[in-house]
């Protein structure tokens, strides 16, 4: 069986032809096949192709994987233009002409004042985003009597159109380093699934990055079993929780277990502005608006057609917006900005929010029937210090790439996290043995970990102690949920919604909750009872 890394090149212009003549290098260490086409054609290329081919990663270059790695489900690995490629190119470009212009994606070279002092060059630069943003940039220069174009190869191309000479600012040793890095990034996955027993992954991961919902804790396994019985349900979900708990992760589960056939897509609503959110979720037609691709494009709304679509932080959704996506929700269908005509969609969506959509309902900051809309289903995540026995589990999988956490990894060191109050939930836990892994690998990867190796590279976690009563610090300081440390230490009763919160979080399981809150189930019953909260 031939175990080599399966690479695919997406490209268009004269990137393609300095791909090719690079490729043959690698023959023996990857296979490497080209996808000679670009942004919304290579994306259905390569859908199409993942159906019945598998693809490790994904080569690309400039806007071209800027584009594919928002939509794709697959690890990229750009093609970078260095330095040294610059000022190759910024050479060719001098034996042409004296007036120099240089186009590169917004991601590209990012600073050009050395290179102007240094060759005392009369360089204008201009960076584009789209490819009607670099057709204009490009279309600039060229009125304004620039000699020579340096830039990405889809504004080489674009130059050439203008009738201006162009230099590539890419390099064969710049897709060389691509190559050697993809490959690098499928061994490293590679160690890490033998170190993990054999654990198959669907594709390569970075370093510490986990889509398995990890832990035995009560708690957790409320979780999956709401994820088990909500999978196959065609009905939306909302998840709540707080930032770092895996929002994103219990979606990927509910769409892994759903049995549809389409794509799962995710889409951070708080991450766009209003305008370009509407048009990278509902798509826009041809024309739409300046700098509108032609022939118009299909949003995320369409792209998860058959599938999911994870809609993170919903709550940032403008209110505008909120009653399109109900129509979406309602109708079943969707409508381009700019178009008149529907388009039928089958989607299912799962949202995510840290706020208080309840509360946001009742002042009007979120729309009350897209609320009922999105929250047929509803699963409530616990913070990790509500689910502390699953810690232990997490630091083995997360120091994996770095060795065997079971070996090294002592029991003082585990006890001080454990005792942590981890404001940022399991991605805080993640980065912080990211950061230990890093530190032990460069001391030799030889002595044990123990509580002084980690109180000294990662100094916050001494400045910390475990949270009792619902997150509260044995500082006096106020918890998240209402609860607040008396000065003797002890804890007062959180409020009525944090006990709803952390009896939520588990199910309604009360002696979950009770060890959630650090308290025992008599204190529990105590302040439920004051609470007035009998279900």
């Amino acid at each position: 069986m031939d175990h080599r890394p399966v690479i695919w090149t997406v490209s268009i212009s004269r990137l393609t032809r300095l791909l090719s003549d690079v490729m043959p290098e690698f023959d023996a260490r990857a296979d490497i096949s080209p996808i000679n086409a670009g942004f919304d054609d290579a994306v259905a290329i390569i859908r199409k192709r993942l159906r019945t081919e598998r693809c490790d990663v994904l080569v690309a270059g400039g806007s071209n994987a800027a584009y594919l790695r928002s939509r794709l489900d697959v690890p990229l690995v750009p093609v970078e233009a260095t330095g040294f490629d610059l000022m190759e190119a910024l050479a060719r470009a001098r034996g042409i002409a004296t007036r120099i212009g240089v186009v590169t994606h917004a991601t590209d070279v990012p600073d050009f004042d050395a290179f102007r002092q240094r060759f005392k060059l009369a360089i204008e630069h201009r960076r584009f985003v789209t490819q009607e943003d670099a057709r204009n940039r490009v279309a600039e220069l060229a009125a304004a009597g620039t000699g020579v174009i340096v830039g990405t190869g889809m504004a080489i191309d674009f130059a050439d159109a203008a009738g201006v000479p162009g230099v590539l600012l890419y390099s064969a040793d710049s897709v060389r380093n691509a190559f050697e890095r993809a490959i690098a990034l499928t061994q490293t996955v590679a160690q890490t699934v033998a170190r993990a027993g054999g654990e198959r992954e669907a594709r390569p991961r970075a370093r510490g990055e986990s889509r398995v919902l990890v832990g035995d804790s009560a708690p957790m396994q409320a979780v999956r079993e709401r994820i088990a019985i909500y999978a196959r349900h065609g009905a939306s979900v909302l998840v709540q929780g707080e930032t770092g708990t895996g929002k994103e992760l219990v979606a990927r589960a509910l769409h892994s277990g759903s049995g549809r056939r389409g794509r799962f897509v995710a889409l951070n609503c708080g991450a766009l502005s209003e305008s370009l959110l509407e048009a990278e979720l509902f798509g826009h037609a041809d024309g739409a608006f300046t700098g509108a691709r032609r022939g118009g494009r299909a949003g995320y709304v369409e792209a998860a057609d058959g599938g999911t679509l994870f809609l993170d932080e919903i709550g940032e959704l403008p209110l505008p917006l909120q009653t399109r996506l109900l129509r979406v929700l309602e109708e079943r269908e969707v409508q381009r900005v700019g178009s008149t005509l529907p388009v039928p969609v089958d989607v299912r969506v799962v949202a995510a929010s840290l706020r208080d959509l309840d509360a946001e309902v009742t002042t009007g900051g979120f729309r009350a029937d897209l609320f009922y809309r999105i929250a047929v289903l509803r699963i409530v995540l616990p913070t990790l210090a509500a689910r502390r026995d699953d810690i232990d589990g997490l630091v083995d999988l997360f120091f994996r790439p770095y060795g065997d956490a079971r070996r090294i990894w002592r029991e003082g060191a585990r006890r001080l996290l454990r005792a942590a109050a981890w404001p940022g939930n399991v991605r805080e836990l993640r980065n912080v043995v990211e950061r230990v892994g890093v530190h032990w690998q460069a001391n030799g990867a030889g002595a044990a970990i123990d509580a002084a190796a980690l109180r000294a590279w990662v100094p916050e976690l001494g400045r910390t102690t475990r949270l009792v009563g619902a997150g509260v610090s044995a500082h006096g300081a106020h918890a998240p949920d209402g609860g607040q440390a008396t000065s003797g230490g002890r804890v007062r009763r959180p409020s009525a919604a944090a006990l709803r919160v952390a009896l939520a979080a588990v199910d309604g399981n009360r002696e979950a909750a009770a060890e959630a809150l650090g308290v025992s189930r008599t204190t529990l019953w105590r302040w439920l009872h004051a609470a007035g909260i009998t279900a």
